[in-house]
């Protein structure tokens, strides 16, 4: 696998497995297959409504949280400092992790800065390892 080091220091791996428009029915299977393949990147997002079920398949695997990368991002209507604290939290209860290794501001829309500010507060709350910006 090739890794890529992000700003941070943190190493991404370079092939990921993309959870968008899979079924909620049908993810943890999806996630378990992947995993058994050698994906070690899990890329989600709270819009896609299965994070439950990738917190399952996480859990199945037994598969180290360390040789794990999980990236989700919050969604534009989840923007702002307080909803995005919360809509963190729920990834985090949804995916059943400890932190998150990459966690994306999904769109750009109103209450960008403030919920960047609150992603910033997480990583130095050590709940987020790296953040950034998806479809700017």
């Amino acid at each position: 696998m090739q890794y890529q080091k992000l700003n941070n220091g943190v190493m991404m791996p370079m092939l990921g497995y993309g959870t968008f428009q899979i079924p909620p029915l049908q993810t943890e299977k999806c996630i378990l297959h992947a995993l058994e393949s050698g994906y070690r990147l899990i890329d989600s997002a709270a819009a896609y409504l299965n994070e439950k079920e990738i917190g399952k398949a996480l859990q199945k695997s037994q598969i180290p949280r360390k040789e794990l990368f999980i990236t989700t991002k919050v969604w534009v209507q989840d923007t702002g400092y307080e909803k995005t604290m919360k809509a963190f939290q729920t990834s985090l209860e949804n995916l059943g992790l400890d932190y998150i290794d990459l966690m994306l501001l999904h769109h750009p829309g109103e209450g960008d800065v403030e919920a960047y500010k609150a992603m910033e507060q997480a990583v130095k709350d050590g709940k987020i390892h790296s953040i950034g910006l998806s479809n700017w």
